[in-house]
């Protein structure tokens, strides 16, 4: 009964994400989830720990902030206005609210001190991927010999680290996932755990067939921004479009487009590094900026069968053109 009651609110949380850009009301949630509106505001609290305003107010607050730093010739205005804010004196109240600065100075730099202050309050400091940190000197290669787009990364870190780089076009992605939120980063038992029930789900329903079947994780939110325990990452397989889910497997749509592709080989302690990588080193240096959709990483492998016990995985980002 739990997991069902979890998998409807996850529903109508993949519809909040998708239309954030418009106003999102009551019934349609209740519907989208399968319960009375009497109840579903009730219900939604219970299972995220926040009301429906503040949830999708926050998420609201939370992409245009990213945002600010990732396009940052944008009108702050324009920002707001797609991310459902009636207007510019509405979002510059709830901004300030919530990160107690305004926009202009988020973009200027003040994002630096509200993710330092975040970061000496975490209980899961000394855990966490160190994604807000200062990452090594990256040198970037563009490689012409084919037709096909491709970077080069090389860290200059104290543990060097290489990747190519690549930005490939897609169709959607069905899949079926498992969905957490509280602390991940560095957690590798919390992600066995995840996809260990996620597999169990899939397999004795033929879902999961290696190596046509793929291991993904979603990040839906910016740890340099959102609380740690608000970070929400969907564990997920690669399933049919007509895949029926119940309980706690919810279904959603990575959505196709433009994606660049970071490979690598890691030890289970540098990710961190990695997307580091993605977002400090390739994408200043590549002509793109980070498009709406949210990141994932693609596994290839299994540890515990690399000679060295490494992670081979692909770090995904959807991109447009500056």
């Amino acid at each position: 009964m739990k997991s069902t009651y979890f998998g409807r609110v996850n529903r109508a949380i993949d519809f909040i994400e998708s239309n954030l850009d418009r106003n999102i009301t009551l019934e349609e949630l209740a519907e989208v989830a399968n319960f009375s509106r009497f109840h579903f505001h009730r219900i939604f609290s219970a299972a995220t720990g926040e009301t429906l305003f503040q949830f999708i107010q926050r998420v609201r607050l939370e992409r245009a902030a990213s945002l600010l730093l990732q396009d940052t010739d944008r009108p702050i205005t324009d920002i707001a206005l797609d991310y459902g804010f009636s207007s510019s004196a509405v979002f510059a109240r709830s901004f300030k609210n919530n990160f107690g600065m305004s926009a202009s100075k988020w973009r200027d730099g003040g994002y630096i001190e509200f993710s330092k202050q975040r970061k000496m309050v975490s209980n899961n400091s000394e855990t966490l991927r160190k994604y807000g940190e200062e990452s090594p000197a990256f040198l970037v290669y563009l490689e012409r010999t084919t037709s096909v787009l491709k970077w080069r990364i090389q860290s200059k870190g104290e543990r060097p680290m290489e990747s190519n780089v690549e930005v490939r076009e897609i169709n959607d992605i069905h899949v079926a996932y498992i969905r957490y939120v509280g602390p991940y980063a560095g957690d590798e038992n919390l992600f066995e755990g995840l996809f260990e029930r996620l597999i169990k789900w899939a397999a004795p329903r033929g879902l999961f067939t290696p190596p046509d079947t793929k291991i993904l994780s979603i990040y839906h939110d910016d740890p340099k921004i959102t609380d740690d325990e608000k970070l929400r990452t969907s564990v997920c397989v690669t399933v049919p479009e007509n895949t029926i889910v119940d309980g706690e497997i919810g279904k959603t749509v990575v959505k196709g487009g433009k994606y660049a592709v970071g490979r690598f080989e890691l030890n289970a302690d540098q990710y961190g590094e990695a997307w580091g990588a993605m977002y400090q080193g390739w994408l200043p240096e590549s002509g793109f900026q980070p498009d709406d959709e949210p990141p994932f990483e693609l596994y290839l492998n299994n540890p515990k069968e690399h000679p060295e016990g490494k992670c081979i995985v692909e770090i995904w980002i959807s991109v447009k053109p500056l």
